[in-house]
């Protein structure tokens, strides 16, 4: 008898990634994080060419600023700019914005899903949502979606040849 017979029915995915960030105390780390996937919705497109966030120190974001004038701008917008993170990722996530000047990086470019791969089924992409039915934070089960149907798709394509 295997084990999983023994111990009942496998845990969904969305259980075990849950289960996995919480017993490693990483589950607010992992929201904070959430700030880079986010920040372009939340400044908007122009700001986000001239600032970046860099990295992130306990409840302190900082953010690379290009020119000495936009960082005048954000000092101005920081209390807005704060409310609206922590309004997309819970909480009092992010207490501060520390403004540093140099090089701005490009926003990274999005990435396209090739056009060779298969489209998924209906009843594909329902058993994905049935699995991360758990998960309640919107940006990490879109996330965890894509990568589920990514994966479907390069898996339907490497059988096709």
């Amino acid at each position: 008898m295997s084990k999983r017979e023994r111990g009942g029915p496998a845990a969904d995915i969305s259980t075990l990634v849950t289960t996995l960030l919480e017993k490693n105390g990483m589950q607010t780390q992992i929201q904070r994080y959430r700030a880079w996937l986010c920040w372009d919705d939340v400044v908007g497109p122009q700001i986000a060419q001239h600032a970046r966030p860099l990295r992130l120190r306990d409840e302190l974001l900082e953010v690379r600023v290009d020119q000495a004038a936009w960082m005048q701008q954000l000092q101005l917008l920081k209390p807005m700019i704060i409310k609206k993170l922590n309004e997309r990722l819970g909480a009092d996530t992010i207490r501060d914005l520390f403004l540093k000047r140099g090089p701005v990086p490009p926003p990274p470019a999005p990435k396209e899903t090739p056009r060779s791969l298969p489209p998924l089924t209906a009843s594909e992409l329902a058993r994905i949502d049935a699995e991360l039915a758990g998960i309640q934070d919107p940006d990490l089960r879109s996330q965890l979606a894509n990568l589920m149907a990514l994966d479907l798709q390069q898996k339907k394509n490497t059988s096709r040849q």
